[in-house]
């Protein structure tokens, strides 16, 4: 997905464009990850689902300009794979922070789409500080229930929906298919590697472009719902 509105890539403007707003649009930060997705999958998928949600979003809203997303987030637990590159939770906290602090003198508020979920407890301490400090932010995350945890089967139709060229479907394996819940100890202890050799969490086999423009979907409507729960109050508040 791109967003076609004029305004609805940052990188693109000049600042006149951005002072001309008035503090009135929000910017949205895709935050994503560079980590191994598997023997078929590129190293960035978790960075082009947020930035393809993120640009969903300014496609449904004109009040939203994207930022260049922050492509590396905390994979630590992909670490033992090549390619793999990650900041860790403290970092990203703080990188967030500082970009949510920056926007203040230039939007009315902030929306963060991450990608992966290691990044959650990065976006836990970002959103403390922000709302310590009194700016407006939403978090989102998306969520798939149902469906395999990585590299599998959603994450692969995603991929096939919007960056068919970068999968390599006939090096698709299966990998770990246990429940993500009787795993989660010894990966977070241990990392990915000691639960699945080659990277999937699921199968990605069977995997095709229309069931991921179908998660896809579900996945900007449930970003749309939250962003308008979230704005329609705090814009209803400004205006008194």
């Amino acid at each position: 997905m791109v967003a076609d509105q004029p305004t609805a890539r940052l990188e693109r403007l000049a600042w006149p464009q951005v002072d001309g707003w008035g503090r009135t649009k929000l910017v949205v930060l895709p935050v994503g990850s560079v980590e191994q997705h598997g023997p078929h999958l590129p190293l960035d998928t978790d960075t082009r689902m947020a930035q393809s949600m993120a640009d969903a979003l300014a496609e449904a809203r004109s009040d939203v300009t994207v930022a260049p997303p922050i492509a590396y987030g905390s994979s630590g637990e992909h670490a033992h794979f090549a390619g793999t590159l990650s900041m860790g939770t403290p970092v990203l906290a703080a990188v967030l922070t500082e970009l949510i602090r920056s926007a203040r003198s230039s939007f009315a508020g902030v929306v963060v789409v991450s990608g992966h979920g290691g990044n959650a407890a990065a976006l836990a301490r970002a959103r403390e500080v922000a709302e310590y400090e009194g700016d407006e932010v939403c978090i989102w995350s998306p969520t798939m229930p149902g469906t395999d945890a990585h590299a599998g089967r959603a994450e692969t139709s995603i991929l096939l929906a919007i960056a068919p060229e970068l999968v390599r479907a006939e090096r698709a394996e299966r990998g770990s298919t246990e429940p993500i819940t009787s795993i989660m100890g010894q990966l977070r202890s241990e990392g990915v590697r000691a639960v699945s050799q080659n990277g999937v969490l699921g199968d990605p086999t069977g995997a095709t472009a229309e069931e991921g423009r179908r998660l896809l979907a579900a996945m900007v409507a449930d970003l749309c719902r939250a962003v308008e729960q979230w704005w329609g109050p705090v814009r209803r508040l400004a205006t008194r």
